[in-house]
Formats: structure tokens, C-alpha cells, sequence
């Protein structure tokens, strides 16, 4: 374990590794429509971890095109309803991005850290890290507690481009069990559903 993740560390990833999810502990929870998601328990959180996979039709430029564009991006991310670029240096952004919620739930909001990194291989990785104090909490909307992630985009040839969605996050205040048990199928599935749509749009 130690050396599988001083490797991901290596490689400029911010995974679930750190919080002790290995890879064995993953369980194939969904596979419809070319998207798999699996689960996975994080010690020390009552909330699991989704990892989603999928390829898309359409090469790496343009899902990274997809992915960069802040705003446009909330019609393909599950239960967004608004995200905007705070900041941008280098390969860093900073986005925050509102949630709806079911009827009583709080709706959410977020402020994370994305960082870009182009890999030798061609692929490109984005790390997703929460930062929750970065803006003052908006009235009417509870705040992410944590998010630590990551999207992978990797060239499959052909104009094909397998793409990894990965993310455990606590959504901080009271959620009923029932809805952060669907949530963690249904963010995963649907965004890398609709995403996949919208790549291979012409």
C-alpha cells in the first residue's frame, strides 16, 4: 500500500488512495449504456466512494474542451444548476458549482481546486480537491464538506477517448441515507451519460 501510493503521488494524483480505498475494495455497482460505475467503502466515512468509466466518440481535445468550459459543463454534471470560474492560474482553477437537492434536503454548493496536468502518454488528468473556506457559505445552501477526486481523460485512437470519473466527497449537514446511497450511483452514471452525448455531437 505505501508504495502504491507514493506512485499515485508521483503522478500528481489526489485520489482516494490517501484515504485508504485500494483498489480491491472496488464493487461494480452499475453497467448500462458503455458507462460502468463501481463503489467503494472509505474508512472513517460514512459515505462511499464512485468511480465511473466510459468512452467517449470524440477525441481528447474535445472532452477537455467539454471540461474547461466552466459554465457550459453544468448541462452534462448531475444536478447542476449553476458553476462559474472564481479564478484561474497556470494549470489551477478554482470553480463553485450549486446543487439541486430532493425536497427537504438543503441544496448544496461547492468551491474546489482543479488541477490539469498533461501526462506523458498524452492523457491528461484533473485533480479535484474541495476548499470549502475559499468563499464565504451563500444563505440557502449548504456547503461540500470535502470533495477529493479526480477526472482522467486517456486517448483510445480513432477519435475514441476513455475517460475516468472518480470522487468521494462528505456533502456535509444531514442527508438521508437513501439519497446519498442513490447519489453515489446516479452522479457518476448520469454525468459520464450525458457527457458521452454531448461529445459526439458534431
Amino acid at each position: 500500500m505505501t508504495l502504491l501510493y507514493r506512485l499515485a503521488v508521483a503522478c500528481g494524483v489526489t485520489v482516494l488512495l490517501g484515504s485508504g480505498a485500494q483498489a480491491e475494495d472496488w464493487q461494480l455497482a452499475k453497467d448500462e449504456g458503455g458507462v460502468k460505475v463501481w463503489l467503494s467503502e472509505v474508512p472513517g466515512s460514512k459515505y462511499k466512494a464512485y468511480r465511473g468509466v466510459t468512452t467517449v466518440e470524440a477525441g481528447i481535445d474535445r472532452v477537455r474542451a467539454l471540461q474547461e468550459d466552466v459554465s457550459g459543463a453544468c448541462a452534462w454534471i448531475y444536478e447542476c444548476e449553476s458553476q462559474k470560474l472564481l479564478k484561474h492560474e497556470g494549470d489551477k482553477a478554482w470553480t463553485y458549482s450549486r446543487f439541486k437537492t430532493p425536497w427537504p434536503v438543503t441544496p448544496r454548493d461547492s468551491v474546489l481546486l482543479v488541477t490539469t496536468q498533461q501526462q506523458a502518454d498524452g492523457s491528461i488528468k484533473r485533480t479535484l480537491q474541495g476548499q470549502p473556506s475559499y468563499l464565504p457559505e451563500e444563505k440557502g445552501y449548504q456547503r461540500v464538506a470535502r470533495v477529493e477526486g479526480f477526472w482522467q481523460m486517456t486517448p483510445k485512437g480513432a477519435g475514441r477517448t476513455e475517460v475516468t470519473y472518480q470522487v468521494h466527497t462528505d456533502p456535509g449537514g444531514s442527508v438521508p441515507s437513501w439519497l446519498s446511497n442513490k447519489f453515489v450511483v446516479d452522479a457518476p452514471f448520469n454525468t459520464l451519460k450525458a457527457l458521452k452525448e454531448r461529445a459526439a455531437r458534431p
